[in-house]
């Protein structure tokens, strides 16, 4: 006989917020006697402050509390506390409420599929979900520490843009060179010995049904050592000895999030295509309608004309007396337009630079490579060489992206040219670009001021997109269709359909200069479109970036072994 329907767990006691560390004691220590009220409020312990949002979004992350509530809280504690919010019922995971309503959301959907679809055949007790959640929760914490020490602008912008222009130029070679030999099968093989990778060898389509099984069993064994490796950095001693809660963990963050989620519907080329399509979208609707000489009018006309009561001659110099004031007030409102525009654009740039020449050199932010931990004792990783601004991987890639050197050669080579004076001038006053320099310290203050302390709704919006494209409906849907619009186009739709939304974005000016028609645009976007077909090609790019994160954040694999770091913290994995 089957087990009855399985109950959500009970109260997961909250506590305080503190510095992870990967020497605290073990889970049933951490779990307090305080109650909820006790523990945390959003007033003390966050430096939250509410946002404005639409009616939509509110009305979504009411839907997404209640579906974290009923999954991850007990009813008796639900009815007895529905007032309170979700930061104030479970453990904290970040330093923000938005972002920990979203990644509850996803561990919530994860628990409902994986853990309870199992688990509750087997016994009503939910002291291992709550053990789980709390192992979740210490990670994150712990993540959330370690992301203090990264240098965020040189990860963002120059480290994963880098491999974002290699695996364009490998895509291109590859094409290329299988057009060539006239083999396009061969375009994976080729792409493989340009840019290797463990995980993803053999190549398959190539070879027998066994190769393919190889590549997999790989594949999956890559995924379990990265996740082994995190926890043995992460996770407490105490934790770190249970075997069956580290396993259970492992699988599903190796299985699910790294497999199914990175590995899987992220690589897909209409997933990066669609994902494309609401950037674009989103920076489409936040461009606000300015006025030009073209988009005012202004009705001179007399009660005579309006009512069709003057005589045809007089409408006839009516309409020349218009027709030249018409010149002139397009050209006085240009003008002025223009006017503000540059008054409004050099005081933006006086005002940055004085503010920028106020800061801290950037060279004195020196980033901690390596977090306190039992692995990294008596070893720092030495602190890395800052690169200019200027010379960051993210102008080189949009130039690679645009194809800049075979479309415009010449302007290329004189942003190349103007960039190198910039940056190693001669005449040492001349060398703004350069570390520490005034346009290096004002492109550091504009990112640091406009993107990251400005926006601290950019993480919860695009959790909130991740989340709801990966798991539509609060479920995995691995094997199911999807039920977005989009589902039932094909690939080749939805490519056309972002090339379209591309090309929308770009001025008239720049259309005109081009001397391409609207189909003509859309066409070479959709071609540059195609370097995201290939799922295969995509899952290098997307494992070598999780494998970059992952040893920015944790340093010490970069260093040593899985077994190696189980063994400093007195464990024996052989």
């Amino acid at each position: 006989m089957t087990q009855p329907l399985l109950r959500p767990p009970t109260t997961l006691q909250p506590r305080p917020k503190a510095n992870p560390t990967s020497s605290s004691s073990s889970i049933d220590t951490r779990i307090t006697l305080k109650t909820p009220q006790q523990s945390r409020t959003s007033s003390e312990t966050r430096d939250s402050r509410p946002s404005r949002s639409s009616t939509s979004c509110s009305e979504s992350d009411q839907v997404v509390a209640a579906f974290v509530r009923r999954v991850l809280c007990s009813q008796n504690s639900t009815a007895a506390n529905g007032a309170q919010s979700i930061d104030e019922l479970l453990p904290p995971l970040t330093s923000s409420n938005e972002v920990d309503l979203q990644l509850y959301a996803i561990i919530a959907i994860v628990v409902k599929e994986l853990v309870y679809s199992w688990y509750g055949k087997i016994t009503p007790d939910q002291t291992f979900v709550e053990e789980v959640v709390q192992i979740i929760a210490h990670c994150t914490r712990a993540l959330e520490g370690r992301l203090r020490r990264v240098d965020l602008e040189a990860l963002i912008l120059d480290e994963i843009p880098e491999l974002i222009e290699s695996h364009i130029l490998a895509y291109r070679t590859s094409h290329d060179t299988a057009r060539t030999i006239q083999s396009p099968n061969s375009a994976r093989t080729i792409y493989h010995h340009l840019i290797p990778h463990p995980a993803l060898s053999p190549v398959p389509g190539h070879g027998t049904e066994l190769s393919v099984n190889q590549q997999s069993k790989n594949e999956a064994d890559f995924r379990q050592l990265l996740v082994q490796g995190a926890l043995a950095v992460l996770l407490p001693t105490e934790d770190l000895e249970n075997v069956c809660l580290r396993t259970l963990v492992a699988d599903v963050v190796a299985e699910t999030i790294i497999g199914n989620s990175i590995g899987g519907r992220v690589c897909e080329g209409c997933f990066i295509w669609t994902s494309i399509t609401r950037l674009a979208e989103a920076v489409k609707a936040s461009m606000t309608a300015r006025a030009t000489g073209e988009e005012i009018e202004v009705d001179t006309r007399s009660r005579l004309e309006k009512f069709g009561l003057l005589s045809e001659r007089g409408q006839d110099t009516r309409a020349a007396m218009d027709g030249t004031r018409s010149i002139f007030s397009e050209v006085f409102w240009r003008l002025l337009q223009y006017s503000y525009l540059a008054i409004i654009g050099i005081r933006f740039v006086i005002v940055g630079m004085f503010a920028a020449s106020a800061e801290t050199p950037r060279s004195s932010s020196k980033w901690k490579a390596t977090a306190d931990s039992p692995i990294a004792k008596g070893s720092e990783a030495p602190a890395a060489t800052l690169r200019p601004m200027l010379d960051f991987s993210i102008f080189s890639a949009c130039s690679t992206i645009l194809d800049l050197s075979f479309r415009m050669p010449w302007l290329s080579g004189s942003l190349a040219l103007l960039q190198h004076h910039l940056i190693q001038s001669p005449l040492y006053l001349l060398r703004v670009g350069a570390v520490d320099g005034l346009l290096d310290q004002y492109l550091h203050h504009l990112l640091s001021t406009q993107l990251l302390n400005r926006n601290p709704s950019i993480l919860p919006s695009l959790l909130r997109t991740l989340r709801t494209t990966l798991f539509p409906r609060f479920s995995l849907n691995s094997n199911k269709p999807q039920p977005s619009p989009s589902a039932s186009e094909s690939p080749e739709i939805i490519k056309h359909h972002c090339a379209e939304t591309l090309a929308s974005l770009l001025p008239t000016t720049i259309t005109k200069a081009v001397r391409m028609n609207d189909e003509e645009i859309v066409r070479e976007i959709a071609g540059e479109l195609n370097i995201w077909e290939d799922e295969y090609m995509n899952k290098h790019l997307a494992y070598r970036i999780l494998e970059l994160v992952i040893v920015r954040l944790l340093p010490e694999m970069g260093e040593k072994g899985v077994s190696e770091m189980m063994a400093v913290r007195g464990l024996d994995v052989s």
